[in-house]
């Protein structure tokens, strides 16, 4: 049975729901936002959880470093695909990770910027939307609002006040992992070069 035309200021989908047949069954996850929501559960479920994550990053870095002998021994270029590999599907899948090869994922709150429509990396645009929603996604949490609930969680959640640098398009598609390190690795054989002059 089709029902009647809305009219008198009622909605077609009222009309339609008061002529439904009454049972006891209810659809399950029948709310577009509910869907949106669990489309992005892993990314969001990172960005509760990042003083978590920002304590394993933190021992992983240190491991990645302990390891540095070992990378150098084999070279760089060598461990690149296989350590991408690897950082493509676990940073995929807790991040949604673009591989910019220039992750700054312990500083702004575990949300990846790059997911932003617009690949803002230095806070939101003028355009989020009044229940926090992308202006070009509108179903996506803005990236930025989440990167900043996200930062609160973490003890050096300050961090995502600090001026990023625009992408370097040249290091896309490399293991930012591998790039963190044997920076690190530098600085820490400067400062043992400068203590013993």
């Amino acid at each position: 049975m089709i029902p009647p035309d809305a009219a008198g200021g009622v909605t077609q989908a009222t009309v339609v729901k008061k002529t439904a047949p009454k049972t006891d069954y209810k659809p399950a996850d029948v709310s577009p936002q509910r869907r949106v929501q669990r489309s992005y559960s892993v990314r969001l479920w990172s960005i509760r959880h990042s003083r978590g994550l920002e304590w394993f990053y933190a021992r992983f870095a240190d491991m990645f470093l302990m390891l540095h002998p070992l990378w150098k021994l084999v070279g760089y270029g060598r461990v690149e695909a296989p350590v991408k590999f690897v950082e493509r599907h676990v940073k995929g899948f807790m991040f949604d990770c673009r591989m910019c090869g220039q992750c700054v994922l312990s500083s702004t709150g575990m949300s990846c910027p790059m997911n932003c429509p617009k690949q803002l990396r230095n806070g939101p645009c003028g355009g989020v939307r009044a229940n926090g929603n992308c202006e070009v996604e509108p179903d996506m949490p803005c990236v930025w609002v989440k990167a900043w609930e996200g930062s609160r969680n973490m003890e050096k959640g300050d961090a995502i006040l600090s001026l990023q640098k625009p992408v370097d398009q040249s290091l896309r598609e490399t293991s930012a992992w591998l790039r963190v390190t044997a920076q690190a690795a530098a600085n820490r054989e400067t400062e043992k070069a400068g203590a013993s002059a």
